[in-house]
This record gives C-alpha cells, structure tokens and sequence, in this order.
C-alpha cells in the first residue's frame, strides 16, 4: 500500500510540474506588454505635446522598470512563487491602468516625471512575472534548460503579437481600449498561475529516468502549439480589412488555440498513474526472487560505509582550509560572478543585442512613419511572430547541439549579432520593402539573445543565485534603451526633425534613423567578436556537459 501511495503522490507531483509550466506559459503570453510601447506611443505624443526626444525618454524610462528587477531576483530566494506573481500583476495594474487613464482622456495628461513613474511600473511589473516563472520552471526542469528557455521566451515574444492582434481585432486598434487590456489581463492569468506555479522537487523514483524521456516529446508538443499560434496570427496580419465577425472568430479561436497545452498534463497524470502501475508489480516480482541481503554482509559494509564518511569530511574539512573561486561552470555566489571575466563579457555582448533591439521596438511607430507607412502595427506584430520563432527555435537547437556536439551556446549568440546588423544594414538603406526584411530579422535575432542568453547564465554560473544573476543581466534592457533608445535614436532624430504646430517634431524620409542603424550595426559587430570569445572559453564546460548528458543516457539504457 506504502509503494503504490507514493507512486500515486508521484504521478500527481508530474502532472502538477506540467500544470505549472502550462500556466507560466500563459503568464509569458501576456507579459511582454513591455514591447506594446509602439502601439500606443503616438497617443502619447499627441496628447502631451513631446518631442521624439521626451518619447523616447518614456520609453526609457519604461525599461528603467527592469532595473528593479533586482528586487524579483532577491525575493525570489525568499519568497513563494505565488506572491511574486501577485506582487507583479498588482504593480502593472497601477502602471498601465494610469497610462489608460491618460489615453482615455478621463484624467488630464499627468506631469511628464508622473508619466515616467507610472511608465517604469508598467515595466518592472513584468521582471516579478518573468522571475517567478523563469526561475521556478529553470529549476522544475533543470535537464532541459534550453527547451525551456526556448518556449517561455518565446511566448514573451508572441505576446506582443497576441495583444496587438486582439485588440485589433476586437478594439479596431483604440489606444486607450489597448492599454485597459494590458491593465486587466496579466492580473487575471496570473491569478491562475498562482494557484498551480511551484517548485517541486525532483523525482527519486524508479520512473524518473522514463519521466526524462517524457519531457523531450511533451517539449515538442509545446513547441508545436506555439508554431501554430505564430503561424495563425501571421496569417490573421495579412488579411486586409477583415469584417467584424471575421476578427471575433479569430479572437475566439486564438484563445482556444492559447489553453490547448492544459491536455499535456491531463495526459501526463494519466501516463504517470499507469506507468507507475507497471512499476509497482515489477518491484513485487523483484522482492519476490531477489533474497534479501544477509546480515553478516550488511554489518560488514556498514563500517565501511561509516569509514568512508569519516575520510570525506575529513578531506572537506582540509578543502575548506584552502578556499578557492568556483571555476565557470561551478555554483557563484553572486560577488563572485561579478568578478568573473566571462560574466562581464556576457554582459556587454548581451547590452549590444537586445539594447540596439529594444531601440527598434521602442522607435517602430516613428521608423515606419519616417518610411511613409501610415499604419505600422504590422511591423509591431512581425518583429514580435519573427522573435517567437527566434527563441523558439534556438533554444530547442542549441539544447541539441550540445548533447551532438557539445557546441557552446554563445557561438548561437555570434551568429544572431552579426545577422542583426545586416538587418540594421538593410535598414540604413531603405530600399522598398528593407523595413519589412529588417523587422523580421531584428525580431528573430532578438529572440535568440534572449532564448540563449538565460540557459547559458545557468549553465556558467550556477542555479543557486540564478534569479539575482538573470535580473543583473536584464539591466541591459534598460541601458540600453537609454543609451540606444533615448540617447543616439532620440537626439539624431531631433536633429532632422522639424517642428509641428502646436508642439512637437516630425521627420520624413530614409536620412531620419540612417545614421541610427550604422551605429547599431557597428555595435552588434562588437558584441559578434565577444559572443565568439565567450565560445571559445566556454569550450571545456560544454564538453563536459556533452559527456555528463551521454553519461547519464548510457546509464540509462542499460
């Protein structure tokens, strides 16, 4: 009775874990409202009479929000996932809640630095949704990192597509309407995440090496469901002026498509139960023909065993005399890691990928007014689909890559930087169609920072400190949205823009972010040359985790 209870505690703790990814996967479905700023920002702009300088300076300060990510990432050490989630979707209900007011008209527009609080809210209340989510699922399924890091990024990606498309579909793209729905909706999914979104500890069990298997096909399965979701709402990007019963169909299939995932777990307590019935009548028939070990052998192995013990502590007590750095690849506390190397060089190659990227999505509505496009939330929403696949698709290879050729994952990084300044290339140039060519690269090398960038930080330094360390990395956002955003997109447009009646700037033409995208390419060369760098000194610990994954298959098998 025992076995079979705890085979049944251990089916239920399996369906739990994948019920918990499914609602964090929903929670990164709707937390990338941070990339929204586009949709709205010429509301903005009109309402409070600013210059491209002072909008991009809200924008920044919207991506100052990340910087106080480091409080997620010390309270996730310390407190449950649960309140992390609560603490996040109650804070962005303040933040764009405000800014709705504003658009909405239903208040007067706020002070410029009030505008910029509620603005750096609305950003930080996604660091508390992606810590709790990134960090509790990273430990969750700590063998298939990379998949992982690959899906759930790659909602956040999808996220900006899934709510500029409903609202166009549903709201005929209303500013104000938008940003009610950024207010509400994260509140109400992360209320379902609360309730099922914990850790749970790792399997002992007989099973776990079949529940390893597992987790790769229902990988797959995730992974086919959001390509379906990018494809169907790429689809829904090129219809021209769809009628109203048309755009509430694809709202209403697009949702069902979004809580699909929740048979994945169904399944998997199901699988486990009979599995784990398979297991219990093997383990009788074993206690049956196997003899039980005899005394004497036992009492003679004990003291072995005690000696052994004794000579392992004695050995740690003589290691603890001499105390060394955790070399790459070992636990870092987080002093520690700041004074690695490879950290900082993942950092600066990390500021030159998503701060040039976050320039583009922060300035899109003004880029494609520049290049004579009157509507541009299409390129809002190809940058977001084409970002999907990048993260999608890079986690799921780089994790393959690894286990076939123990390939380090920062050469996945090198090979986004330099793809992404061509796509800045393309850009500067401004050739008919290069804002369409260009969206979709920005967005999908994008993606790949991001999917690649938090597996690797793991897998260097450590999962202990792992929230505090992955909210250190994501102050690029934030810098280098001021740095690319505010500072060089928003003073070179100054620069060539002309004043509006009533307030404000405009600027027409290719010359108005030419120099812009230069810049952005040159950097994105430099962080190409470090990301290469990174490979070649993390070479020997991604050896050694090829041979640990083939290690542990081998045992397996036999």
């Amino acid at each position: 009775m025992g076995l079979v209870s705890k085979q049944s505690s251990g089916a239920s703790s399996t369906a739990m874990k994948w019920l918990g990814f499914v609602t964090a996967v929903w929670v990164q479905a709707i937390s990338g409202n941070n990339y929204t700023f586009s949709n709205y920002s010429d509301a903005l702009k009109t309402l409070m009479n600013l210059t491209q300088l002072e909008l991009n300076n809200l924008s920044v300060a919207k991506d100052i929000g990340k910087a106080f990510g480091l409080l997620a990432g010390l309270a996730s050490d310390v407190l449950p996932t649960w309140l992390i989630l609560l603490i996040g979707s109650l804070e962005g209900l303040v933040g764009y809640g405000a800014q709705w007011l504003v658009v909405s008209q239903r208040i007067k527009p706020l002070s410029y630095w009030q505008m910029c609080v509620f603005l750096c809210m609305g950003g930080n209340s996604t660091t508390w949704m992606n810590t709790a989510v990134l960090v509790t699922c990273i430990r969750n399924f700590r063998k298939n990192r990379g998949p992982v890091s690959g899906i759930l990024k790659g909602y956040v990606g999808l996220s900006t597509a899934i709510f500029t498309d409903l609202c166009s579909a549903l709201f005929n793209d209303d500013p104000a309407r938008f940003l009610l729905m950024l207010s509400i909706t994260p509140l109400a999914v992360c209320f379902t995440a609360m309730l099922f979104l914990r850790e749970i500890p790792p399997s002992n069990s007989s099973a776990a090496t079949d529940d390893d298997k597992e987790e790769s096909r229902y990988f797959w399965l995730f992974n086919g469901v959001a390509v379906v979701v990018a494809l169907y709402l790429l689809a829904y990007d090129f219809i021209p002026n769809p009628s109203k019963l048309l755009s509430h169909i694809f709202a209403a299939i697009l949702l069902i498509l979004l809580a699909s995932p929740v048979v994945i777990p169904v399944y998997a307590f199901f699988s486990s139960r009979t599995r784990a019935g398979s297991d219990v009548e093997r383990q009788a028939a074993a206690e049956a023909t196997v003899p039980l070990l005899k005394p004497e052998i036992a009492a003679e192995s004990e003291p072995k065993e005690a000696a052994a013990v004794e000579e392992e502590e004695e050995e740690n007590v003589e290691g603890e005399e001499v105390k060394r750095r955790p070399v790459i690849g070992e636990e870092h506390t987080i002093p520690e890691a700041l004074r690695s190397l490879d950290f900082w060089i993942l950092f600066v190659s990390f500021l030159c990928g998503v701060g040039t990227g976050l320039a583009v999505m922060n300035n899109m509505g003004q880029i494609g007014l520049a290049l004579g496009y009157a509507d541009v939330s299409i390129f809002v929403s190809l940058t977001s689909i084409w970002g999907f696949f990048g993260r999608i698709v890079s986690g799921m290879v780089s994790e393959y890559f690894i286990r076939r050729a123990a390939t380090p994952r920062p050469l996945w990084n090198a090979a986004s930087q330099i793809l992404m300044a061509v796509g800045y290339v393309l850009m500067a140039i401004a050739m008919p169609g290069s804002l369409y060519i260009g969206s979709i690269v920005v967005g999908i090398c994008y993606g790949i920072r991001l999917a690649v960038t938090v597996p690797t930080a793991s897998e260097l330094f450590g999962l202990k400190y792992y929230g505090l360390i992955y909210n250190i990395l994501i102050l690029n956002l934030p810098l280098g949205s001021f740095l690319f955003s505010g500072l060089l997109a928003g003073i070179l447009y100054d620069m060539e823009a002309t004043a509006t009646a009533g307030g404000g700037n405009t600027c027409v033409g290719a010359h108005c972010y030419r120099i812009v995208f230069v810049v952005m390419a040159i950097a994105c060369v430099i962080g190409f040359g470090l990301d290469i760098l990174l490979s070649f000194r993390t070479k020997n610990l991604y050896g050694k985790i090829q041979a640990s994954k083939k290690s542990k298959k081998a045992a397996v098998l036999k």
